[in-house]
């Protein structure tokens, strides 16, 4: 007979215990309870506030006859499965934010001019779905005049793909929606087959023992509960079946972006594919590109005529010729080799255990180093867990684009705007938070690192979780990476202090309206923030039907290209919120939701540096070397008054040497470079160097206990703004 272990089994019975103990308080009546969509403010601002906003612009820019309007595309409420659970106690959240709370963020927090929900379509119950629909018609419907509204809620989601190698990786993308009545909506939104986030985040055990440990805040585990059940109950729908003709309460997948595309066509209704996130490396696998988009039908140019080059989550729009792995001749991933700007994380693995060898030149060393690459690069996003008791030290700057502005975590070069533009893809350019708690255009002020943004991690015990904490060995550790929960699967650690406030997109509209927006999207007449709301307009002054924006596709081209900037910056911030949000919202409202700041500009407004002009000649062909074909920046146009506006032109007399009858498309946008601010989060690993100018030294800003909760971890950067590009082909098409 098998001895028992008496250790084995008391935690048997504790846990036991902990499912009997949560069984008599359901019984009690400590059930989960549905999480509806909330009910936004009551009224709308105050319109001499919202009329304010175009005349300070027209003081700027008297001829212009279009007004620019900010916004945010891209919103999480805590309908998404990922928010609900960076909600809960364990992560420190501060309870639900649903799209009502969205709402009345865009509306007074931020005085934004317009905003979309996007909720991840995998975590939306069919409930949730009519839930989200009606609030947006709810939002809508506080507007006031539909052709003068003081903010325009759109309708979306998310389809968040993640391939698990390059090959299989297109990323994530917004779905927006032009209109939200009931006759115009989908029945349901379409996911990517991503089941690991179906089922939102927790496993069973956490969340039988989590009510127990969190018992004063129990009830938000039992509503997560719920959610959860009412996501997993929703059954999938049958494949190869015409959209419309589905049930409305099955969950809709599309496998890859043809068949996205495909059933949104099916639908019918106008809609926008926003690409976004697309370098992040918590994501995206190393050698990512945009390659295989570029096959048949998976590329939609009239639906996905956007990208996402700014957020929360980082800058994408740089593209580096350096790699994370590099393939052997047979085809298998090798780590690349350290640049005098980049390390592979894979190659600092087998550093940390060259270090720990007792005689670093032996064969026997160089095995364990070669050991430690394979092993990391085979552990994928866990491969930090491969060697174990490796410090954040020990790891320094590797992965990190270190002369990037603001840069994506483990920058993926390849999934970049500029190799996009580079490989033939016309985007234009749109910034937008990412928030995951509902705060759309959470940018205006720098400062709640820990409420505005993603670096928000466990709390006390749970943080060590997810915490490298092992004993160091010579030797480093195969992973298998399926047997890793997701979360665990992430470097929390290190990529918290690359998480920041959200940017903002900028359209010109002759007017405030829906319809005026929508076209300036679907036109490309936009331009995406880091956050501040600078002004922006890009030019081509001598094209056939005379001037064109930002933006424009100009074919024919038989003459030097003439080009005007000009750039505002943006008003400095007085603390606390407008006199009309105060008497709108309840103290406590304003605190829980704007977190007593809002959206409050002076009188005065920040200098503009420079302008830098960025120079692509697009090719669809696939064996040109993409770096060979981006110059930035092409140009540096120092701004002459070195005052808030700034007004230059330049041409490109190059450009003619195309020829006549050339089909190449050279590429043109600008970034308007405002001096320097404070940002959170902005130092990055905030590296101490030595006289080489090596990181010998970090000091993260983690996302738990280990740094304040009150620390904002600020450091100077330029915010910026990028004007969608200009396309300019000589010939006739």
């Amino acid at each position: 007979m098998k001895e028992t272990d008496p250790e084995a089994s008391a935690k048997v019975g504790l846990l036991l215990s902990y499912v009997v103990l949560l069984l008599f308080l359901t019984g009690l009546g400590c059930e989960g309870e549905h999480m509806g969509p909330g009910t936004p403010g009551p009224e709308p601002r105050a319109a001499a506030d919202v009329r304010a906003r175009g005349e300070r612009q027209k003081r700027e820019a008297p001829s212009r006859s279009k007004q620019i309007l900010f916004g945010d595309l891209h919103v999480h409420t805590t309908f998404s499965p990922d928010a609900f659970v960076m909600s809960l106690p364990l992560m420190g959240g501060e309870g639900a934010h649903p799209p009502a709370d969205a709402c009345d963020y865009a509306r007074y927090c931020a005085g934004l001019d317009f905003w979309s929900v996007n909720d991840h379509a995998e975590g939306i119950s069919p409930q949730h779905w009519q839930e989200t629909v009606d609030s947006i018609q709810a939002c809508n419907a506080v507007a006031g005049d539909p052709s003068d509204p003081d903010t325009v809620a759109f309708l979306g989601w998310e389809w968040s793909q993640v391939g698990s190698t390059p090959e299989t990786h297109y990323g994530h993308k917004n779905v927006i929606l032009r209109d939200s009545a009931p006759d115009a909506v989908p029945a349901r939104p379409i996911a990517a087959p991503r089941p690991e986030f179906r089922v939102p985040l927790m496993p069973l055990t956490a969340r039988l023992i989590l009510p127990m440990v969190f018992f004063s805040e129990r009830q938000r585990y039992f509503d997560y509960s719920l959610y959860r059940e009412e996501v997993e109950s929703v059954p999938f729908c049958a494949a190869g079946i015409d959209t419309r003709e589905l049930p409305a309460d099955c969950h809709e997948i599309a496998r890859d972006p043809k068949e996205l595309f495909a059933k949104l066509d099916q639908w019918d209704l106008p809609s926008l594919v926003i690409p976004h996130g697309t370098v992040w490396g918590l994501m995206a696998p190393p050698r990512s590109n945009w390659e295989n988009q570029r096959l048949p039908d998976q590329h939609d140019p009239d639906r996905q005529n956007l990208i996402e080059i700014y957020s929360g989550h980082g800058n994408s729009e740089s593209f580096r010729d350096w790699v994370a792995t590099e393939l052997d001749a047979a085809g298998n991933p090798v780590c690349g080799e350290p640049t005098e700007s980049y390390e592979p994380c894979c190659w600092r693995a087998g550093e940390i255990i060259r270090a720990r060898c007792e005689d670093a030149e032996t064969a026997e060393c160089d095995a364990r180093v070669e050991e430690a690459r394979r092993n990391y690069i085979d552990a994928g996003v866990a491969g930090h867990y491969s060697i174990p008791g490796a410090t954040l030290d020990d790891w320094g700057e590797c992965g990190q684009c270190t002369d990037c502005f603001l840069p994506a975590f483990n920058a993926r070069p390849g999934m970049s705007a500029q190799y996009a533009l580079a490989a033939d893809f016309q985007f234009g350019f749109i910034g937008s938070s990412d928030t995951h708690v509902a705060r759309a255009g959470n940018g205006f002020k720098e400062h709640a690192r820990n409420r505005l943004t993603e670096s928000k991690g466990a709390v006390g015990r749970a943080a060590k979780i997810i915490r490298n904490d092992r004993e160091a060995t010579p030797e480093s550790i195969a992973l298998d990476l399926d047997s890793l929960p997701l979360q665990a699967r992430r470097n929390v650690e290190r990529g918290s202090s690359y998480l920041y406030t959200g940017g903002l997109a900028a359209v010109h509209a002759p007017s405030r309206d829906r319809e005026a927006i929508w076209d300036a999207l679907e036109r490309r007449e936009v331009y995406g923030t880091s956050g501040e709301r600078i002004l922006l307009w890009f030019d081509l002054l001598n094209a056939k039907e005379g001037v064109a924006p930002m933006g424009s596709l100009v074919s024919g081209m038989r003459e030097v290209p003439r080009f005007s900037v000009s750039a505002v910056g943006a008003f400095t911030q007085k603390p606390g919120c407008p006199d009309d949000v105060t008497e709108t919202l309840s103290p406590d409202r304003l605190r829980q939701l704007c977190l007593n700041e809002c959206y409050h500009p002076s009188d005065e407004r920040r200098s503009i540096d420079r302008i830098e002009v960025v120079r692509i000649r697009a090719s669809s062909e696939t064996n040109t070397e993409i770096g060979d074909r981006i110059e930035d920046p092409w140009r540096v146009l120092p701004c002459p008054s070195g005052g808030p506006a700034c007004q230059v032109e330049f041409e490109d007399e190059e450009f003619m040497t195309m020829g006549p009858d050339s089909d190449g498309v050279m590429v043109y946008y600008v970034r308007a470079i405002q001096e320097p601010s404070l940002a959170v989060n902005g130092g990055g690993f905030r590296c101490e160097r030595n006289e080489k100018g090596e990181c010998i030294r970090i000091s993260p800003c983690y996302a738990d206990d280990r740094t304040p909760l009150d620390d904002d971890c600020l450091s100077e950067v330029e915010e910026r703004a990028w004007s969608s590009p200009i396309f300019l082909s000589s010939g006739s098409s």
